[in-house]
């Protein structure tokens, strides 16, 4: 689990700072304040989640159970898929429906914090 959390953050982290770049420097002339915002939101949580996936892959050999942990390296890699990516779209293409879809990525993100969380609390 170590080797593909940190190969799957470490990924994602180049893709978000990527698509932050290309935000910066092609989007913003091209979206409206409002709508570059909401891309730099989908950039922002991207990264927290890249760095979370990264803690998972750290934290695996050392902390409660394997499988618990899993599920929560799992649920901020979904997270990133349905916020992030919903953000994403939304943004370029101004579909509103796609704003339905963020929700479920801050669900999936809280989950994947609370099994974090619930991983430490079995390790005591």
């Amino acid at each position: 689990m170590l080797k593909l959390f940190l190969l799957i953050g470490s990924i994602n982290m180049a893709i978000a700072v990527g698509l932050g770049a290309f935000g910066a420097h092609g989007l913003q002339p091209k979206l409206t304040e409002k709508m570059f915002n909401i891309y730099q939101t989908g950039v922002q949580y991207h990264m927290i989640h890249a760095v979370a996936i990264i803690l998972v892959a750290i934290i695996s050999d050392r902390l409660g159970d394997p499988t618990i942990l899993s599920w929560a390296g799992w649920s901020f890699v979904l997270g990133v898929i349905f916020f992030s990516g919903s953000l994403y779209v939304l943004s370029i293409s101004g579909v509103k429906i796609l704003g339905a879809i963020t929700p479920i990525g801050g669900i999936l993100f809280i989950v994947g914090w609370m099994l974090l969380a619930f991983s430490a609390a079995k390790s005591f």
